[in-house]
Formats: C-alpha cells, structure tokens, sequence
C-alpha cells in the first residue's frame, strides 16, 4: 500500500482526470455519431482499448455504485401508481420469461460444451445471466476457473450494450436524436437532490438485508416509493446523466482486459457464439411475448434481453415508451435467478457427477 503523500495523491488525481477525459472524448464521438447511450458506449469502448493496451484503470469502485444509484433513480421516477397498477397483469409473463430465461441459458450452456470442450459447471454459469460478480464467486466455490466465466459473462453484457439499444432504436424509426429523452427533463435542484437522497436510503437499505445488486435494486425501490407517495422528486439535470453514464462505462471496459482475454484464449470463439445464441434466442422469447402480451415489441426486447437491466432501462427512456415494464421484467429476473444462482448450480453439479458429466479441460 503506497503511503498517501500529497505528491502521490495529485498523481492519482491527474491519472483519474485523464480517464475521465478520454471517456468523455469518445463519449463525445458516439455522440456525434448519433448513438444511443453515447456516453457509457464511448466511455466503455475507451476503458476496454486502454485495458487491452495493457494499461492500469485504477478507478475507484465506488463509481460504479455512483452510476447504478443515479441511474436506478431516474428509472425509479416511472413507478407511478398507475404504471404499477398496468404492470400487475403482466406478473405471469415477468416469472415466466425468467424461468425460461434459466432453461435458455442451459441450451446454451449445452452449446458452449460441444465447441469448447467446457466443463458442465463452468459452461452454465458463463451462460445464464447473473452477473461477472456472482459466477466468479459460485465458480470458486465449486473449484472451476473464475477467468473464463468472468469473461463470457462480461462478453455478453458488452455485446448487448453494443448490439441491442442501437438495433431497436435504429428499427424504431421514430427516435431523430437518441439524447433528447434524457436531456430536456425538467428537474429543480430541491426535486433532483430528494430524489438521490431516497436512492440512496434504498440502496443502504437493501444492502443491510443483503438484497442482490442492492445499488440498483434498493435504489430504484427508493426511488419508485418517493414516485409512488407523490414525493416532490425531478429529474436530474442531464450532466448527471452523462456522468452516471461515463461511470458505469468505464468500470464495464475495464473488466475487459488482456489478462481476463489471455486466460479465456481458446474458449473466446465459443463464448462469441454463445452469447449470440442467448441474445437470439431471447429476441425470440421477446417477440413471443409481444404476441402474449399485446405490448410493443420494442419493449418485449428491451425487458427480455439476457442482462444489463440499466442499459435496457435508459434505451426505454430515449424510446419514452415502456420504461417500467423493461425495468420490471428484468428486476423480476434478478430477483428468480441471482437468490437461487447457488442452488442451481448446486443442483447441476450434483447431476453432472451422476450422469459422469467430467471436466474435458
């Protein structure tokens, strides 16, 4: 641990400004490229290229708990009484698409075994979606290389970041500038600061019960009950959003690294395809649901893709159709698999042993 002399500490602060800097400088490019969350897709492709560069990203954790309360705040202005009062009939798809989403990820996990040669435990927790964090603690416990799991989970929440929301709004049509969404919110400072203030207290709320991914899941609850009781909450200013953005970015690009890539070298073209696999056959379930439900299919992708809830969420946003049922759906999801993630897995190892499934490592 370098001891903390002032010099030391203003070379830890240059190296952050110029992070940031860079992410913003890409963040600015998507931007003018009209994409779809310009500034997290900017700052992640930034963060990962450096990391690839074989360069150090010390960024403190805390950002990214910054950028899921702020996020989860201004999702959490959607929970009306009456958006939740519409959501209570689709309660039946919600358990359902997450059950199937389980069953979607073993067909893959199946998949990933016959072109890579993985072990059964390792191939289903890189294939249903729970998170880079999760998998690599279940993957410990069960004693299967965390590297390749923490890589085909990471995999699949960058592609859908890249891939899905700007494929939806790009078939949309309807979207001219994928920001304006975000940016003309009206907000007052006493409204936008009551607003994180109740994130927050969600967010230390859920983590005290130990609630999964309590930074998104408290702070959005935090949020949805300030909306629900009619507090007098706004939106943030869109500079916050930006930074929330830039934050949540640059840790996701950051995971991605050469070492993570060195040690999940010849399980990478398996995991490619694997993570397609799952984001198509999701569409599918998706498009299902659009037939089921009545809702627009827009929002059925958007609230059935394999993961990365705040993504999904903000694309809701932009589209300004939906936005509570996308976040529904999928904390309904974290809620099925993240609780029961051991006891799934629990449960495969122990058949895996007695149907003689073996490691081909």
């Amino acid at each position: 641990m370098p001891e903390m002399t002032p010099d030391w500490s203003l070379r830890r602060l240059v190296h952050l400004v110029a992070i940031y800097a860079g992410a913003l400088l890409f963040g600015l490019v998507a931007h003018w490229l009209h994409f779809p969350l310009p500034w997290m897709i900017g700052a992640m492709v930034f963060a990962s290229s450096v990391r690839m560069l074989d360069r150090p990203l010390p960024v403190p954790g805390q950002t990214r708990q910054i950028g899921q309360v702020l996020v989860a705040t201004s999702v959490g202005l959607s929970f009306t009484p009456e958006a939740v009062g519409a959501m209570v009939s689709l309660l039946i798809p919600m358990v359902g698409a997450a059950i199937l989403t389980i069953g979607l990820g073993f067909v893959v996990a199946a998949f990933l075994m016959r072109v890579t040669r993985a072990d059964i435990i390792t191939a289903v927790l890189a294939s249903i979606p729970m998170g880079p964090v999760e998998s690599a603690t279940l993957a410990v416990k069960h004693n299967v290389r965390p590297g390749p799991v923490v890589f085909a989970q990471t995999l699949r929440i960058m592609l859908l970041v890249l891939l899905i929301p700007p494929a939806i709004v790009a078939l949309d049509g309807t979207v001219k500038d994928p920001v304006a969404a975000l940016s003309r919110m009206e907000w007052t400072a006493s409204g936008a600061l009551l607003l994180a203030l109740a994130g927050v207290a969600g967010a230390y709320a859920a983590r005290a019960v130990r609630l999964a991914n309590p930074f998104f899941v408290g702070s959005l609850g935090g949020a949805a009950l300030a909306a629900a009781f009619s507090l007098p909450i706004t939106a943030y200013p869109y500079p916050v959003l930006v930074l929330a953005q830039v934050f949540l970015g640059v840790w996701l690009g950051a995971v991605f690294d050469r070492d993570l890539v060195r040690h999940a070298r010849g399980f990478i073209p398996g995991a490619i395809m694997a993570s397609l696999l799952l984001i198509a056959l999701c569409i599918c379930m998706g498009m299902a649901l659009t037939w089921i439900t009545d809702e627009k299919w827009q929002v059925m992708m958007l609230s059935t893709a394999p993961g990365s809830v705040t993504e999904m969420a903000l694309t809701a946003k932009i589209l300004e159709d939906g936005l509570a049922v996308v976040t529904a759906f999928h904390v309904v999801r974290i809620f099925i698999i993240l609780p029961f993630a051991s006891s799934i897995i629990g449960v495969t190892a122990r058949l895996a042993q007695r149907w003689g499934l073996q490691s081909h490592d």
